[in-house]
């Protein structure tokens, strides 16, 4: 998966132009909850299950680097402080393809995105195991998925809000030999300059 993450970055740098209409850099600032669910029992049926015990704040720095297949690409980078039941920072960098689907436009300005990329964090995180299934530990450098639904009211230029899932795993112990992960769901603001 990394590959094809390079690949795509490299061609979309070395190509340049061809981007869309959202494409100043921006800054977003999110915080979230920890959810003991797997990725997909969050996701099917969605299952809104939150931990106050462990929580995060995130700040990201995003730049658009081109539009193709009809998505945009941008290439964001994450500072993040956990907080309660762990305590560590994490930094993740990632590539993100974003769309906007046309028929909502008028209504709302809508985005739906996924970012897939790397993470690493200051110390191991205890609560990435699960369950007995999973690892008795977890590892410093994971792989990282996000998946957003970003919503801005027509004509807005500048400013959006956005429901987010950070996700941080081994893939099935692709990586690390780590096959747990940990899910936090939270909201945030997001400033194109």
């Amino acid at each position: 998966m990394s590959v094809v993450v390079a690949l795509v970055l490299y061609s979309s740098i070395a190509a340049g132009g061809g981007r869309g209409a959202s494409d100043r850099p921006y800054i977003s600032v999110y915080a979230a909850a920890r959810s003991p669910e797997p990725l997909l029992e969050i996701l099917f049926p969605p299952t809104l299950n939150l931990s106050s015990e462990a929580r995060l704040l995130a700040v990201a720095l995003g730049q658009p680097i081109t539009k193709r297949w009809g998505l945009e690409w941008d290439a964001e980078g994450q500072l993040v402080r956990h907080f309660g039941d762990q305590d560590h920072f994490e930094v993740n960098a990632l590539l993100v393809a974003r769309w906007h689907p046309p028929a909502l436009q008028d209504t709302v300005q809508t985005a739906i995105a996924v970012g897939e990329g790397f993470s690493y964090a200051t110390a191991v995180p205890p609560l990435e195991p699960r369950d007995a299934r999973e690892d008795e530990e977890s590892a410093r450098f994971l792989n990282y998925l996000m998946l957003e639904v970003e919503l801005a009211p027509p004509g807005a230029r500048r400013w959006s809000g956005f429901l987010r899932i950070h996700h941080r795993s081994g893939i099935f112990g692709l990586i690390s030999n780590v096959k747990g992960g940990s899910n936090f769901i939270g909201l945030g603001l997001r400033r194109r300059f």
